[in-house]
């Protein structure tokens, strides 16, 4: 039997066309016949060059058959075998549309195992200045750097098992220049707007809990919406994080792994916050700590909270002492029972029909009446009509 040619092992040949022809071995079939790369030079010296640069690189390579499919169909397989079995779905959705619209295009079709820096350097440049597939008004058709960044990030994590797996000599992505990813700077809410957006939470029965649980505990809202009563101990005030909460494509909501592995603990609520949820526990008829409004055997999902909290913020408004707020409430929705300590309340109904309750007495105000709240005063609010109820409310500090 003859002896196993080693990776790296070549030879070189003059051609009758007068071109000079080197061959090296950079891995093996599965039945142990050797597999070569060909290179091509007009002169010997030239040719020798290049076999030298190519057996540093593939010194103990050993690739497989595999080292001879395309990089699209590379990827295509990391998706299907490696992608699929670890990645959340939004991040796979975001891989499929890298894959789809900004490499293929370029280099999906060249032989993975000889694919080059230089050819993913290119990629980049491409992508930058004219990656993007719809014109936009302002940038044209670039790409933003944190895209780009974004791309090489999969594109490195992709390669990077391609070269574990012997399809790869070297991962051509190491030492390619990426941009710095360029991050609009995050809006903080002012003092203003978050005591406007406390008072609207305070009024509000469906979100009052869910975004009093988020602002005293710096949870992420798919960890949030993914608590369930058997994660909180009552009697030591903790709550453990074992889930999150993602929408898969066509909506359906699936309770995934937390977003890193040290994700998963165990956290002490403030006194406030345990209280809170003790009493929410009284009331609840679902496994879910924040169950979907309309349909409690699931729980809410983490955009619906991001667009109440936008919604919220742009009904009111604020000046430090006064805030003015536009709300309404579905029939059968009420605002429960809260105390304006600090504060007094005028309630102005543009439609509908309020049912307010202060103490003993029952008070219906009709569109167009106001209600009033004295400070230390304490009422409820229903709409027990069969049509939205429509208000401006002004709370005044005092």
């Amino acid at each position: 039997m003859a002896k196993r040619r080693p990776s790296g092992d070549g030879m070189v040949r003059k051609r009758e066309d007068g071109r000079w022809e080197g061959r090296i071995v950079v891995g093996h079939k599965e039945n142990g016949e050797p597999i070569f790369r060909y290179v091509l030079a007009k002169t010997q010296k030239e040719l020798l060059a290049k076999l030298h640069r190519d057996m540093d690189i593939y010194q103990d390579a050993q690739l497989t058959e595999d080292s001879r499919m395309t990089l699209g169909e590379w990827l295509d397989r990391w998706m299907e075998d490696y992608g699929a079995a670890t990645l959340r779905p939004n991040t796979l959705r975001s891989y499929e549309q890298f894959i789809r619209c900004y490499i293929k295009p370029y280099l999906g079709d060249k032989i993975v195992s000889r694919v080059t820096r230089m050819d993913i350097q290119k990629l980049y440049r491409k992508l930058k200045h004219e990656g993007r597939v719809r014109e936009h008004p302002e940038y044209g058709h670039e790409l933003s750097d944190t895209m780009v960044l974004r791309i090489h990030a999969m594109l490195h994590r992709c390669l990077k098992d391609a070269e574990a797996a012997h399809v790869v000599a070297r991962n051509p992505t190491d030492g390619a220049v990426v941009p710095k990813a360029s991050y609009k700077p995050k809006q903080i809410l002012t003092k203003e707007q978050m005591d406007t957006f406390l008072a609207a939470v305070d009024r509000n029965e469906i979100w009052r809990d869910f975004f009093y649980t988020e602002l005293t505990t710096g949870l992420r809202r798919g960890e949030i919406c993914g608590l369930m009563w058997q994660d909180f101990d009552e009697a030591h005030g903790t709550l453990a994080v074992r889930r999150t909460i993602h929408a898969e494509r066509g909506g359906r909501l699936t309770a995934g792994e937390t977003k890193t592995g040290a994700g998963k603990r165990i956290i002490t609520l403030p006194p406030s916050t345990a209280q809170l949820l003790s009493e929410r526990r009284k009331r609840s008829y679902t496994e879910w700590i924040f169950p979907d409004p309309l349909r409690p055997e699931r729980p809410t999902r983490p955009n619906a909270a991001y667009v109440r909290m936008k919604e919220l913020l742009k009904k009111a408004y604020a000046d430090g002492r006064n805030c003015i707020m536009l709300d309404r409430l579905m029939p059968g929705a009420s605002i429960g029972r809260h105390t304006h300590e600090t504060n007094s309340e005028i309630m102005y109904i543009v439609s509908g029909t309020a049912t307010f309750t202060v103490g003993d007495t029952v008070e219906t105000v009709q569109a167009g009446q106001c209600h009033y709240c004295p400070k230390g005063g304490t009422h409820m609010l229903q709409n027990r009509g069969d049509e939205p109820l429509v208000f401006f409310a002004v709370v005044t500090e005092q």
